[in-house]
């Protein structure tokens, strides 16, 4: 569980960056899961954006995949979901 002051520092750090995932008409499935799991293993910070026809609601679908990639829920802004997991092997941030 991230501290508020951690949030914030990593929101932050998730500022600058893109969504490299999409979530679409599809929805949330295994195999996105397995992909933003090992995305994250490498960033350990990253967005994930839920385009308009998405059938789900933006906070299921971010519940969905931050169980599913064993993730940290750092926020939801809009339609973007920034997630964090710290890495076992590519450690890059060092929460305060």
């Amino acid at each position: 569980m991230l501290t508020g002051k951690q949030k914030r520092f990593l929101r932050s750090k998730a500022h600058h960056l893109n969504p490299i995932f999409q979530v679409g008409k599809g929805g949330v499935n295994e195999n996105m899961t397995k992909q933003i799991r090992e995305a994250l293993e490498a960033r350990e910070l990253l967005k994930v954006s839920v385009l308009q026809n998405c059938d789900e609601d933006r906070d299921e679908v971010a519940e969905a995949i931050a169980k599913g990639a064993e993730a940290e829920l750092v926020q939801i802004i809009g339609n973007t979901i920034v997630l964090y997991k710290e890495s076992s092997e590519n450690k890059q941030l060092v929460l305060p």
